[in-house]
C-alpha cells in the first residue's frame, strides 16, 4: 500500500516515542489519533503489508448494532467518523449507509432484539423492529418462510476495509508517523518492569512503550513482555457471487441470526458470508470447500434463489477471538507502558475509529469518551466479563 514507509538504512528508526504494532484499521487509526494530537516519533511496525491481515478480509460492515451499551457507544462512534472519513483523515471509503437486517426466527431472538433495540434508541440510533413483510420489501431476495420478525437498524451500513486504512495510514504519514512493513516483532525487552527496546527482523527501537493492535497474533505479542492477552485465531471464509438480477440498490447488509448466514451488496452481485461451528482454532488462511454444504443448505432455507448463482471469488481470513466475544482495550499494570486493543471477535473494523481516540486518551493520561474498564484484560480474572449477544 502506498502509505507505508520503508524506511532507510537499517530498515527502522534507532529511537520512537511510541510503537504501535500492527497495520491493520486498529493499528492505522492510533497512529493517525496520536499523531493529530501532537505526538511526536510515532512508529507503526506491519509484518507484512499494510491492512494484510483480518482488516482486508473483513466484509466491511459498519453497525451500532449490539446488546451492549458500551459496544453501542463505540460503534455509533465510529459510524460518525466513517461518515466524514472523506474530510478526516480524507478518504473516500465507500460507504453505503443502507442499514442492518437481522432476521429473526424465534420468541427468544425477539425478545433478545426488543431488549437492545432499546438500548440503541436510549443512545440516539434510529434501530426498530419490524414485521416481516418489511423485512422482506427491504431485501426481496429472501424467504419469510419461518420468519418471526426483523431488527432494521438504518444508520448502518458497509465500506470498504482497505480505504479506511489508506485514509488513516496516508493521514498519519503526512502529521509525523513512520509507518514501516515487513518489520516483525521478534522480542521486546525490559528492565524491571519498564519497556526499553522493541526489537525487529529489520533492527531495533528503542522506546518506552508498545501499543498492541496485532488482532489474531496478539497473544504471542503479549507473551513477550509477560502479558496474557487471551486471544484465540479462527478462520471465517467468504464468497463473492456473480450478478445477482434485479438486487435493490439499497439493499441491506442483511443477517439470517439463526444461521449466520449473512450477504451485503458487492457491485452487481453479492458478499456472502457465514461462521463455521466446525472451525477449529489456528492460524489456517487457507480457503476451502468444508463450509459450503452449511451455505447451500442456509441460501436454501432463506434465499433460496441464490443457489442459481455462481461464485466468482472468495477468501479466508482470521476473527481474534475473546472468551466473551469483547474486545481487549486497557494498559497493563505489570510493565510500563504496554497498550492493547485487541480481541474484537468479529467487529474490530467497525470500530476501528472510536478505539483509535480511546487509545490516544488513554496513552495522553485523558478521560476517553466512554469508560471502557469493563474490556480490560483483568475482567476474565475477576469474572466480570459479560457476552456480546448481537454477534454471528
Amino acid at each position: 500500500m502506498a502509505a507505508a514507509v520503508q524506511a532507510g538504512g537499517r530498515g527502522v528508526p534507532d529511537a520512537a516515542e511510541v510503537v504501535v504494532v500492527g497495520g491493520g484499521v486498529m493499528g492505522t487509526s492510533i497512529a493517525f489519533h496520536l499523531a493529530e494530537a501532537g505526538v511526536e516519533r510515532v512508529v507503526l511496525l506491519e509484518r507484512d503489508e499494510l491492512g494484510s491481515g483480518s482488516t482486508s478480509k473483513a466484509a466491511g460492515g459498519v453497525r451500532a448494532n449490539f446488546s451492549d451499551e458500551l459496544n453501542i457507544a463505540l460503534g455509533a462512534r465510529s459510524l460518525e467518523a466513517f461518515a466524514s472519513f472523506a474530510e478526516r483523515p480524507g478518504q473516500e471509503i465507500d460507504l453505503h449507509r443502507v442499514g442492518y437486517l437481522f432476521l429473526l426466527e424465534t420468541a427468544d431472538q425477539l425478545e433478545l432484539f426488543r431488549e437492545s433495540t432499546r438500548l440503541q434508541n436510549a443512545a440516539g440510533q434510529p434501530t426498530r423492529m419490524i414485521e416481516v413483510d418489511e423485512a422482506v420489501r427491504l431485501a426481496p431476495i429472501i424467504s419469510p418462510d419461518g420468519l418471526a420478525g426483523a431488527c432494521f437498524s438504518a444508520a448502518d451500513g458497509h465500506c470498504t476495509p482497505e480505504s479506511v486504512v489508506l485514509g488513516y495510514a496516508t493521514a498519519a504519514r503526512r502529521l509525523g508517523a513512520t509507518l514501516v512493513t515487513k518489520a516483525e516483532v521478534v522480542g521486546i525487552d525490559a528492565d524491571g518492569n519498564h519497556i526499553q527496546t522493541v526489537r525487529t527482523n529489520r533492527g531495533d527501537i528503542r522506546t518506552s512503550t508498545v501499543i498492541c493492535a496485532a488482532g489474531a497474533w496478539s497473544g504471542q505479542l503479549g507473551e513477550m513482555v509477560g502479558v496474557d492477552l487471551p486471544v484465540t485465531p479462527l478462520r471465517r471464509q467468504i464468497v463473492v457471487t456473480e450478478a445477482v438480477p434485479d438486487l435493490p440498490s439499497n439493499l441491506p447488509m442483511t443477517i439470517d441470526f439463526a444461521s449466520t448466514f449473512y450477504f451485503h451488496r458487492e457491485g452487481p452481485g453479492l458478499l456472502v458470508g457465514m461462521s463455521d461451528p466446525d472451525e477449529q482454532p489456528g492460524f489456517h488462511l487457507n480457503r476451502t470447500d468444508d463450509w459450503l454444504p452449511r451455505l447451500t443448505e442456509a441460501m436454501e432455507h432463506r434465499a433460496p434463489s441464490l443457489l442459481d448463482v455462481g461464485l466468482t471469488s472468495g477468501w479466508a481470513g482470521l476473527y481474534e477471538i475473546t472468551p466473551d466475544h469483547n474486545a481487549l482495550i486497557g494498559e497493563d499494570d505489570g510493565i510500563s507502558r504496554f497498550l492493547y486493543a485487541t480481541g474484537f471477535s468479529g467487529h474490530g473494523f467497525l470500530q476501528g475509529p472510536a478505539v483509535g481516540e480511546i487509545i490516544r486518551d488513554l496513552y495522553l493520561g485523558r478521560e476517553p469518551f466512554v469508560d471502557i474498564s469493563p474490556l480490560d484484560v483483568r475482567r476474565f480474572q475477576a469474572n466480570t466479563h459479560r457476552a456480546e449477544r448481537n454477534v454471528v
